[in-house]
């Protein structure tokens, strides 16, 4: 039998010896949390210390990030590489535990939580990712995918409206192989949450679809444990396991009070809790005794042995299929890829077609989705309008069982197609911490559509997949005032611009379908950034081009003059207003005053290009203006003389009219250069 108060006690001792020393912190979520992480870590996760990438290992998500002692703790103390040193340095600089926790940072952890809600949506994620790939891969004699997802949340995570939205959607996929135990501590850091979370949980939950287990005594750790393993006997319904438990659990003076919540327990009071646990250590001193209860390298390591036996075995039977899922999980493109972005690319340019960069969006996704099948789609109740869906994508369903439904068989496809579009509902909060979640899990390159001013309601999950680094593609369409009569409150004025500051995020508004192929091909390239696509609802007339090969850095010479004398002025314009510039450059050739047309379908992007390439587009000394129906904030630093753009909210009428009333004519560009060249 394990010793699992001693287990238990010594998360606590970590987590209030590490928050004391860094005089930050969150002290009491771990130590109230520390008998659920016995109970789960201890007795039900499959993980190998020694590989913290072995595919097919349990995922844990720390949804209540703040706790983040107790994640770094168990690390720690079941064999990962974080020595007691990093421990110590808990919240310092460079150190690989950081406030909350960071994938890619801290070894064994599996998504960035701190934003509330997030973590148990990137859960949901990383579940659906898990489902779909089992159904495509798994044969009957071999399952190769075959693994649960936990995680641990808290009143917080509940109360945000997220958890909603995800929490919904997993119940509708059924999603049997998550688990999330909740810790129900009733305190927050105003203090206890009855006067403002007064929700039944249990039946909210339940409304969703859940199995829901308790509340049981969350510092029962065999009670908590058979919950677990009740939990993971079924497989049609996400789980919930509510867990009462005491915040600072062991402190005699803070315990089930806002007081242990986020600050330093201090020295007198962790001398208190040390008598009552009957812990007689120094600070960060851990008896062998413990390392020997909580030491997971060997069991961890004879896992990943039998699965890589199993794969082996997969692979002997299904060459193809085991090639293609060791790709996928590489995150690698195919090796046709290039060939398919070069096809796509060249067959838009031919064509030459007039269509809003909506319809140019689906027509590049046909290509694409085809030759990716990695590729996982969706739009938040937008389909229609998004145009994310194709051929290839059929929409997601599951049967009565909760198993992926595939579409009719073709001679391509025989045995039908897995639905590969998502109907998200509208959560677009939602949909963009869901697709984090796929695409930490991997296996897919997710892309989901709303309308750009909707970017609002998913912000800050774009900004957790930019800070985490993920392949994560957002499709925002009617992104102007090109959208006409719905007026201010659809109409996107400062939306690009905003986007653009989130660092590690591309923001492509492409201006025909060629740059929006050469957009959707660097977005599937980016696999270590998200991408975020701005497309027009209205018609789009193509560009002609002598070259396509600068479109992907960004910004490119679209026209030269046809003047035969100096360059007087350049003219950078994105999207729709690229039709504009070309057309000012006419008037102004009429008057003799010779104008380059830049197109810069993606700030991003040209801002990474070197200085030699950044001079050739922009030639020194010459005054440039920009054009973009959105705020004009971010175009100063490109040392325009002037910008025609907006820094109002737009207005209610029809595209055409709302052009002329906000200045976006050809005869106004052309004015706005006149009038910098007359300064």
């Amino acid at each position: 039998m394990a010793n699992q108060a001693l287990m238990a006690n010594a998360i606590r001792a970590l987590a209030m010896d590490a928050v004391q020393l860094a005089n930050s912190g969150h002290p009491g979520a771990p130590m109230g949390m520390a008998d659920m992480a016995v109970a789960l870590w201890g007795e039900h996760l499959r993980h190998n210390p020694a590989n913290p990438q072995w595919f097919d290992r349990d995922r844990f998500v720390l949804s209540n990030g703040h706790a983040s002692m107790l994640i770094y703790a168990v690390l720690h103390l079941t064999g990962y590489a974080l020595p007691v040193e990093e421990l110590k340095r808990f919240r310092q600089l460079h150190s690989k535990t950081a406030g909350h926790p960071e994938t890619g940072v801290t070894p064994g952890v599996e998504t960035t939580t701190g934003p509330l809600g997030q973590g148990i949506t990137n859960a949901v994620g990383f579940a659906l990712a898990e489902k779909l790939l089992a159904s495509e891969f798994n044969r009957p004699e071999h399952s190769i995918v075959d693994h649960r997802t936990y995680a641990f949340l808290g009143d917080g995570c509940l109360m945000e409206g997220i958890s909603h939205e995800a929490a919904a959607l997993a119940g509708a996929w059924k999603l049997g192989k998550l688990v999330a135990l909740y810790d129900d501590n009733g305190i927050s850091i105003d203090g206890p949450v009855k006067p403002w979370f007064i929700d039944n949980t249990a039946e909210r939950f339940k409304a969703y679809g859940w199995s829901v287990i308790g509340p049981i005594d969350g510092h029962d750790v065999k009670e908590v444990s058979d919950a677990i393993h009740q939990a993971r006997q079924q497989d049609e319904r996400p789980t919930l396991i509510i867990c009462k438990t005491q915040i600072g659990k062991g402190s005699p003076n803070r315990a089930n009070t806002a007081k242990a919540h986020g600050e330093p327990l201090g020295a007198d009071e962790i001398g208190l809790t040390r008598t009552a646990l009957q812990w007689a250590h120094e600070p960060f001193e851990l008896p062998q005794a413990v390392y020997d209860e909580w030491d997971a390298k060997t069991a961890g390591a004879q896992r990943e042995a039998a699965w890589n036996d199993k794969f082996a075995a997969y692979a002997r039977q299904y060459p193809d299929l085991a090639a293609e899922f060791t790709r996928r999980m590489k995150g690698e493109l195919p090796k046709n890829f290039h060939q398919t972005a070069f096809d796509a690319v060249v067959t838009a340019h031919t064509k030459g077609e007039t269509v809003a960069s909506r319809k140019a969006s689906q027509l590049a996704l046909e290509a694409f989705t085809a030759a990716l099948p990695e590729m996982l789609g969706g739009s938040a109740d937008l389909t229609g309008s998004n145009l994310t869906n194709t051929k290839s994508t059929p929409a997601l369903r599951f049967d009565a069982a909760g198993a992926v439904v595939r579409s009719e068989g073709n001679e391509q496809f025989p045995d039908g197609l897995p639905g590969r579009h998502i109907n998200y509902g509208v959560r677009e909060f939602g949909m963009a911490a869901i697709m984090n979640g796929v695409a930490l899990h991997g296996g897919f390159i997710p892309y989901g559509g709303t309308f750009l001013t909707f970017s609002d309601y998913s912000r800050n999950a774009i900004r957790m997949a930019a800070l985490m680094k993920q392949r994560v593609v957002h499709v925002f369409t009617h992104d102007s005032i090109g959208l006409g009569e719905d007026g201010p409150t659809h109409q996107s004025i400062e939306h690009a611009a905003s986007l653009r500051l989130i660092p590690n995020l591309d923001v492509w508004r492409p201006g025909d379908t060629a740059e929006t192929a050469v957009a959707w091909a660097v977005a599937l390239q980016n696999a270590s950034r998200p991408t975020a696509l701005l497309l027009s609802r209205q018609n789009l007339p193509y560009a002609p081009k002598k070259d396509l090969s600068d479109i992907s850095k960004g910004a490119y010479v679209l026209a030269e003059p046809e003047l035969k004398k100096k360059l007087q002025a350049v003219i950078i314009a994105t999207g729709s207003e690229v039709q504009l510039a070309l057309k000012a450059q006419e008037l102004l050739a009429a008057k003799k005053i010779a104008v380059r047309v830049v197109s810069m379908p993606s700030t991003t992007t040209f801002d990474r290009q070197d200085v030699a390439y950044k001079k050739s587009v922009l030639p020194q000394g010459t005054p440039r203006i920009a054009v973009e129906m959105g705020a004009t904030d971010g175009w100063w630093k490109y040392g325009v003389a002037a910008v025609v753009g907006i820094d109002t909210y737009g207005e209610s009428a029809p595209a055409g009219v709302l052009f002329k009333h906000f200045g976006f004519t050809a005869e106004n560009v052309a004015a706005t250069v006149e009038a910098a060249l007359a300064r």
